[in-house]
C-alpha cells in the first residue's frame, strides 16, 4: 500500500513539488490499529522552510497569470487520480489515523467532489457590475490571487482538509504550502506526490503544491511569515488562538477552523429511529474525532427514558475494533495521550456528580495492543455541569434534559464556548423555524431532521464563537483567497470630482 503511493523509509517530509527535502529531525509515528511504528519521515529545518517558500514566491509570479480555466483543469486531473489511488489512498488514511476504512474512502471521495466543485468554480470568479453615480464612469469589483496560501491541518481528516484549501486556491491563482498534523506525516506525503505528479506533467511551476513536515514550529514560522498572506489552519481552539495572535500582529488573513461541542436538539415530535442513526454516526463517527461530532444531546422530558433506553440497545451492538475490519463499528483513538485525556474528561465528570448509562474504558488484551482502543461512554448531566463546555476529542456523550418549549432546549445548545454544528430532530415545523431564526442556533451549521456530522462541500463549512469564524469548502468561501479590488472606469473628456470640487486650471 504505501509503495503504491510512492511512499518509502527515512522519507524525505518536505517538498516544493518534485523536489524532496528534508534536514530536521526525525518523525517517527506508531498506527493506533496495532500500536507498529511506521516508516521515519525527515522534518524541516528553517533552512529547508524559507527554500520552500522561495520557490513558492517565485512558482507564484508564473502560475497566477495561468487563466483560472486551465487552472481548473489541473485540479480536474488530481481529481482523477485521486480515482486511480482511492483505495490504496483510503487504506493509508484507515491505518495512519485510525478511521475506518469506509470512513477513508469517504474522505478520499470527498477530496475528488472537492475538485469536481472547484472545476467549475474556476469559470465563475465573478464581480460584481455597478453603476456610477458620475456620467460616464463604469464601476465594477474583481477578485485577484492572495499569494501564497499557508494550509496548516489536523490529524483526523489527514487529506480531506487541505484538498478543500488547495483545490480553492489553486483556482484562485495561489500557491500553497501545507503543514500537516504530526501525527499523520504519510498521508501527507502521499497527496503531495500525487499532486506534484499532475503539475509536473502539466509543465507547472516548482513550488505550486509545497509540503512542510515538522512539529509547532513551522506552524509558527508560517504565522509569523509575511511572505504567507493566508493562514488557513484547521485544530484546537488553543492551536487557533496562538495562529490568529500571530498572524494579527503582522495585520495577515487568518481563515479559522476551530473546536465544536455540537448538539442535537430531540423534541417530543422525534423520529426515533432517525434519531438514533443520527446519533450514532455523529457521536462515534471516527471514535468521536471529528470537529462535527456529536458531544451532547439535549432531549425533552417526555421523550427522554423511551430515547435512551433505545441508545443503551443500540451502543449495547457496537464492535470495537481494526477499523480495516469491515464488521467493526469503532476504531481506535489517534494515540495514547487521547486516551488519557478521554479518561480524565471521565474521571472529571464523576466529580461533578454525571449519572453514567455507559461508563467507558480503556480496552486492554487480543486486537487492542495499541493501547488506543476505549469503549464509548454516555453520561446523564446537569446544564450547568462545566464539563459541558470543554470539547473532548473522543467517544463521550453527554445527556441533558429539558422541559417547556423548543427555545430553552436552543438556550441550552448555545450556552458554550463553541459554535460549529448543531441539529434538531422534530416533525413540528414551527420548533424547526424557531431553530433556523435569528434568536435559533447560533452555530455556523444548523441542520434539521440530520446530525451534526456529514457536511457536504456544496455549502460553506466552519463555525462561530469560539471555532474561529472562518468558512472553507463551497458556496462563496472562495473570496478569503483573493483580494478584492473596486475599479472605475471614466470614459469622458472631463474629470468630475466628489463634493463639488473643482480646480481651476
Amino acid at each position: 500500500m504505501l509503495s503504491s503511493l510512492g511512499i518509502q523509509d527515512d522519507q524525505l517530509g518536505c517538498s516544493s513539488g518534485n523536489k524532496w527535502l528534508g534536514s530536521g529531525k526525525i518523525i517517527t509515528t506508531n498506527s493506533p490499529v496495532d500500536g507498529k511504528a511506521l516508516f521515519n519521515v525527515n522534518s524541516a529545518s528553517l533552512k529547508d522552510y524559507n527554500k520552500i517558500i522561495n520557490n513558492a514566491e517565485i512558482a507564484f509570479e508564473t502560475f497566477k497569470m495561468m487563466p483560472a480555466p486551465k487552472r481548473g483543469d489541473l485540479v480536474r486531473q488530481f481529481g482523477n487520480e485521486l480515482r486511480n489511488k482511492k483505495e490504496n489512498l483510503a487504506e493509508l488514511v484507515s491505518y495512519e489515523m485510525g478511521k475506518s476504512y469506509q470512513e477513508g474512502l469517504g474522505e478520499v471521495q470527498e477530496m475528488i467532489d472537492i475538485c469536481e466543485f472547484a472545476v467549475g468554480l474556476s469559470r465563475q470568479l465573478n464581480g460584481l457590475t455597478m453603476h456610477s453615480e458620475r456620467p460616464l464612469h463604469r464601476m465594477y469589483e474583481q477578485y485577484h490571487p492572495l499569494g501564497i496560501v499557508g494550509i496548516i491541518s489536523a490529524f483526523n481528516f489527514p487529506v480531506a482538509v487541505w484538498s478543500w484549501n488547495i483545490t480553492i486556491a489553486l483556482i484562485c491563482g495561489n500557491v500553497c504550502v501545507w503543514k500537516p498534523s504530526e501525527k499523520t506525516p504519510l498521508c501527507s506525503i502521499a497527496c503531495q506526490k500525487i499532486i506534484a505528479d499532475v503539475l509536473k506533467k502539466n509543465k507547472a511551476p516548482e513550488g505550486v503544491s509545497c509540503l512542510i513536515n515538522g512539529d509547532s514550529n513551522v506552524g509558527k514560522w508560517m504565522s509569523n511569515d509575511k511572505r504567507i498572506p493566508l493562514i488557513s489552519a484547521t485544530g484546537s481552539t488553543k492551536m487557533g488562538r496562538e495562529v490568529s495572535q500571530l498572524v494579527a500582529k503582522r495585520l495577515g488573513k487568518t481563515l479559522l477552523e476551530l473546536g465544536g461541542n455540537n448538539a442535537i436538539i430531540i423534541t417530543p415530535s422525534a423520529d426515533i429511529k432517525m434519531t438514533l442513526i443520527a446519533i450514532l454516526f455523529g457521536s462515534l463517527g471516527t471514535c468521536a474525532q471529528r470537529c462535527t461530532s456529536t458531544r451532547r444531546l439535549i432531549i425533552h422530558e417526555d421523550i427522554y427514558i423511551k430515547l435512551v433506553n433505545a441508545l443503551k440497545k443500540a451502543y449495547g451492538q457496537l464492535k470495537i475494533g481494526d477499523p480495516l475490519d469491515m464488521k467493526n463499528h469503532i476504531g481506535p483513538l489517534i494515540d495514547k495521550q487521547s486516551v488519557s485525556k478521554y479518561l480524565q474528561a471521565i474521571e472529571k465528570a464523576d466529580n461533578e456528580g454525571a449519572n453514567w448509562i455507559l461508563k467507558g474504558k480503556a480496552l486492554t488484551g487480543k486486537g487492542y495492543e495499541s493501547g488506543c482502543y476505549v469503549s464509548p461512554s454516555i453520561a446523564e448531566v446537569k446544564k450547568n455541569f462545566s464539563v459541558l463546555q470543554t470539547e473532548t476529542f473522543s467517544p463521550i456523550l453527554y445527556l441533558v434534559k429539558y422541559s417547556g418549549n423548543v427555545e430553552n432546549a436552543i438556550k441550552i445548545q448555545n450556552d458554550v464556548p463553541q459554535g460549529l454544528s448543531s441539529s434538531i430532530m422534530t416533525q413540528n415545523i414551527k420548533d424547526s423555524e424557531i431553530f433556523l431564526s435569528h434568536s435559533g442556533s447560533d452555530c455556523g451549521i444548523a441542520n434539521v431532521n440530520i446530525g451534526t456530522s456529514g457536511a457536504e462541500i456544496g455549502g460553506a463549512f466552519g463555525g462561530e464563537k469560539d471555532t474561529g469564524g472562518g468558512r472553507e469548502s463551497g458556496s462563496d468561501a472562495w473570496k478569503i483567497y483573493m483580494r478584492r479590488q473596486t475599479n472605475t472606469i471614466n470614459y469622458s473628456s472631463s474629470l468630475p470630482l466628489s463634493q463639488g470640487i473643482k480646480f481651476d486650471i
